[in-house]
Parts: structure tokens; sequence; C-alpha cells
């Protein structure tokens, strides 16, 4: 498995730069967050250009990379991740389902490991069934253009989003059948809402395809310093070993971009201490 870091953390630092700090620092793997300034999926006259150049960037640094979906306000300034994949009006839809599929393409010119994408939550009192059949045939349709490009999607359940915990993501998963798409876990959201780590990381082993790493408190979705919650890291990064993982375990730390490189920093000097030995 790779030590990796989220470009959420650094969004003030030109994305060529955050790579180049991050790999000094001893960073094997990035998760690239699409943003206005870190290859923007609707900035037409260069994205695709600029997805070269990053690649090129990635290759002489020795990067690998997963991408990353959830910046907050790329789709709407005003509202927080919105639209979504279960939003009532099917432009609105249509508007996140152009992001996830941009992203894509992006993701195969990266040759990333895996395209990162969460539910959203549901803006209207609609029934769980129709949201929920709004939601697959949107995973399904995802999955065929990422089975085109050769690229696999990771879902990221997320507490206080529609799909929020294992067992919801197993009903989609099951749902959605498809072999390009598996799971993004974030080990602190496991924490938060009182799942167990050992038995989801074994669990999901054969699709565990991006890993986020970060302190959490249980019942509290916050994203903390390593040493500032209750996530038992040693075990975290044990197990993950022990079931093979080789992707990215990338600190997500998007409320401390103002010090990043401080914590980006301070969260390589923790891990280290606690990596597998077989590992760095």
């Amino acid at each position: 498995m790779l030590l990796g870091y989220n470009t959420d953390g650094l969004t003030g630092i030109r994305l060529e730069d955050a790579l180049r700090l991050l790999a000094d620092l001893g960073y094997q793997s990035v998760a690239i967050t699409l943003d206005y300034k870190a290859l923007d999926p609707f900035d037409r006259t260069t994205w695709q250009s600029q997805a070269g150049r990053i690649r090129n960037c990635l290759d002489r640094l020795g990067l690998r990379c997963v991408v990353e979906t959830g910046s907050r306000f790329l789709l709407d300034p005003a509202h927080k991740h919105r639209p979504t994949l279960l939003d009532a009006e099917a432009e609105q839809r249509k508007r996140r389902w152009c992001l996830l599929e941009r992203a894509i393409r992006l993701a195969a010119i990266l040759r990333a490991d895996a395209v990162s994408f969460w539910s959203g939550i549901a803006d209207s009192e609609e029934p769980e069934e129709v949201l929920y059949s709004r939601l697959v045939s949107a995973c399904q349709e995802l999955c065929e253009a990422a089975e085109r490009h050769n690229v696999r999607l990771a879902f990221e359940p997320e507490p206080g989003m529609w799909v929020d915990t294992m067992p919801r993501f197993e009903r989609l998963w099951r749902a959605v059948g498809h072999p390009n798409f598996g799971l993004t876990l974030d080990i602190g959201h496991l924490v938060c809402q009182g799942e167990s780590i050992s038995d989801t990381i074994r669990h999901w082993r054969d699709v565990l395809w991006n890993v986020h790493l970060e302190d959490m408190r249980y019942g509290v979705h916050e994203h903390l310093p390593f040493g500032e919650g209750e996530v038992p890291v040693p075990q975290v990064l044990q197990l993950l070993a022990e079931v093979g993982y080789r992707g990215g375990v990338h600190v997500e730390l998007s409320r401390h971009s103002h010090e990043g490189l401080a914590m980006a920093r301070r969260a390589r000097d923790y891990l280290r201490q606690h990596w597998p030995r077989s590992g760095l």
C-alpha cells in the first residue's frame, strides 16, 4: 500500500506544486480533488491539455493517483455539494453526471487507480425506492462509461448523505452489479458511525480501491489530525497490509488546507511511525 494525501488539503497551492511538495515529503500517491484550480473539468479550453501535463508530472515524480469528485462548490458556488445524482430535476442530476463522466475521462488520461464519488443528499421527500432506483440507474450508466475508458469507480459512503453506512452501500453495490464498481473506504467514517473497521476491511477487500484516513471521534463527522480522535491507526494499517491492499492510503484534511504543508508533514511523520514493516 502507498502513503497518500488528498489535494483538497492543499488548495492554496498550484496543483503541480502540491504534487512536487508531496513527493518531496515521501508521499507515493495523491488523491486529486477536481476543482476550479485543479483540473477543472468544465474548463473546456484547457482541461485535456492540463491532464496530459499532470500525467507527465506524476510520472516524473513517481506518484500514483486517484481522482476525487468531492469539491464543495464546483457545480454550484452557492450550495455545498450540489446538485447530486438524487435531485428531483433531471437537468440537475445531469450536471452531476456530466462532472463524473468527465472525471472518468480525466482518470483515463491520468491512468488513475479509480474515480471516487458519493451519493449526495436527496433534495426532496420522494419515496426511498424512487431515490434508490435513480441512484442505481445513474451508477450503472457511469459504469458503462468507466468500462469504455478502462477506469474503476470507487463509491464512498459518507455520513449525512443518502448512502451513509456500509449496509446501505452493500445494497447499492449489489444492485449496480458491475465489475467496475467498487469502494472508497474512509476509515474515520466507520469510527464516526460505530461500524466495525476489521469486519469492513476484510469483507470488502476484493473491491477496496481507495482508502481515506484521518482521525475522527465517535458520533462527530469532523476530520482531525492524527492523535486527536479515536481511530486506531496502527491496527488499521496492519489490517490493510494483511488483506493485501495495494492502493493509496490518502490522508484527508480538507479543513486544514490553510496549514496544508505542515499538516502533510505531520501526517507523514505519524504514519511512518506506525506503517507495517513490509511497507515504506
